[in-house]
C-alpha cells in the first residue's frame, strides 16, 4: 500500500465523520473505498430508528462506488470514534467479502493506523470510545 494513498484515504474517512447521522448512541464512523482505477469514495454512518435500515460508513462508501459502476477495489479505510480500531460487523464482512478487497486501513481518532489484510481484521471488536 502506497503510504500517501493510505494517508489520503484516512483523511477522507475522518472528514466524512462530521457528516455522520447517528441516533441512539451509535458508532460514529467514516470510511473511504479505493476502487481499482484509483477513484476514492467516502461514506459515513447513517443510523435509522429501525436498526436493520442503518448503514455503517464502510457500506455507504462501497455503495457510492458500486452505484458509480465500480466492482473492483484495492483498499478500504475505516475510522471510528471508539476505543482502539473499528472492524466491520459480521453482516458487513459478508457484503465486503464478495469484492476481494486486498487491504484494510484501520485508524483511530488519535492518528494511529494499521494496514491489514481482510482475514487479519476479524479479531478487532467494536468498542465505544471512553
Amino acid at each position: 500500500m502506497n503510504l500517501d494513498i493510505a494517508d489520503t484515504m484516512v483523511r477522507m474517512a475522518m472528514d466524512s465523520i462530521r457528516n455522520a447521522y447517528v441516533l441512539y448512541d451509535g458508532i460514529i464512523a467514516g470510511a473511504c473505498a479505493l476502487a481499482s482505477d484509483g477513484t476514492l469514495y467516502s461514506g459515513c454512518t447513517i443510523d435509522h430508528p429501525v436498526a436493520e435500515l442503518s448503514m455503517p460508513a464502510e457500506l455507504v462508501a462501497m455503495s457510492r462506488a458500486i452505484s458509480d459502476g465500480k466492482r473492483e477495489f484495492d483498499a478500504l479505510a475505516i475510522v471510528a470514534d471508539i476505543a482502539g480500531f473499528y472492524a466491520p460487523n459480521e453482516e458487513t464482512f459478508q457484503f465486503l467479502s464478495q469484492f476481494a478487497i486486498e487491504e484494510f486501513i484501520l485508524a483511530d481518532l488519535d492518528g494511529n493506523v494499521k494496514i491489514l489484510q481482510f482475514e487479519e481484521i476479524v479479531p478487532y471488536k467494536q468498542r465505544r470510545r471512553s
